[in-house]
């Protein structure tokens, strides 16, 4: 029962680690993009049509891959290049994508789809408790955490992430010491498009393999949501991830169970959770001021 029930929360958690690591380096690098959720949403639908229509799944993974890539760099143009309103922009991207998803996936509708299958590691896939949820996950559940491995080591760790923290920071003296801030961020922003679009091939893929209209259902927000409980730092994404994923799960068991709550009380806890602990982080405005990237959401123009 509990191997179950950690295994259900991982599955739930991995598609808003994925996303929000994505959205963490495009954070960094100081450009806000809401529109992860229209993001996912058309990765999602491409790729479970992708999947369906060629018959393997990792085609249906890299398109989803590619058209969440392809999203961010519209976004990017806009907001970088033309220097439209990130804020504005991001929620037009979001109604685009849901709008999108929803006409491009009218015909998928109530069709079976593929799933990815698990990855099972003899002997050590039967160990208790953590034997199945450890080595008998699907290969994005490890992808997922060798991505955080990667953000983190990225980041921290090489001068390619220290140039990126220092556009995040501040643009301008990036730009006067030679850095294209403008080519980096649009790099950022791609990358966090690419895992938007992966985010959303999980859902579709793994977690309910079928296509369902909206089937994101807020996650993206939820995952916009997490940078901000992490304070930018990819390790606390984890934890953020495994706990809305543990509430989520949470409010399913309870509504198995029974349990003498409005049904759509329960399903609301997750986002009336991101809505409490944005609360609690906000009122530490020391420690918001602190970890936030100095420039983000401003738009930067760099002098010819």
């Amino acid at each position: 029962m509990l191997e179950s029930i950690l295994i259900t929360v991982a599955t739930a958690a991995t598609p808003l680690l994925i996303a929000a690591l994505g959205e963490l380096v495009a954070e960094r690098s100081g450009v806000l993009n809401l529109g992860v959720e229209g993001m996912m949403i058309m990765g999602a639908i491409t790729g479970f049509a992708a999947a369906l229509l060629s018959g393997s799944v990792w085609l249906g993974v890299g398109a989803a891959i590619l058209v969440g890539a392809a999203f961010a760099l519209l976004f990017a143009f806009l907001t970088l290049s033309l220097v439209t309103n990130q804020v504005a922009t991001g929620l037009a991207l979001t109604l685009f994508g849901l709008g999108l998803s929803g006409m491009l996936g009218e015909s998928f509708v109530g069709r079976p789809g593929l799933k990815l299958d698990v990855i099972d590691i003899p002997v050590l896939s039967d160990l208790p408790i953590v034997g199945r949820l450890l080595f008998g996950q699907d290969p994005l559940f490890y992808i997922s955490l060798l991505l955080t491995l990667a953000v983190a080591y990225f980041l921290f760790a090489t001068r390619a992430g220290l140039m990126l923290r220092a556009v995040g920071d501040n643009p301008v003296s990036a730009h006067a010491q030679g850095i294209n801030v403008v080519a980096i961020r649009y790099l950022a922003v791609m990358f966090g498009g690419a895992c938007a679009g992966l985010a959303g091939a999980y859902l579709s893929l793994v977690y309910t393999p079928q296509w369902v209209e909206n089937m994101t259902a807020g996650r993206g927000w939820i995952a916009l949501a997490l940078v901000v409980f992490a304070s930018w730092r990819p390790w606390r994404v984890v934890a953020g991830a495994y706990l809305f994923g543990g509430v989520t799960i949470g409010q399913l068991h309870a509504q198995a169970q029974g349990v003498d709550i409005p049904s759509q009380l329960l399903s609301s806890l997750p986002y009336l959770a991101t809505i409490a602990v944005l609360v609690i982080i906000s009122r530490n405005r020391r420690l918001t001021m602190m970890n936030t990237p100095a420039s983000l959401g401003r738009p930067f123009v760099p002098e010819r």
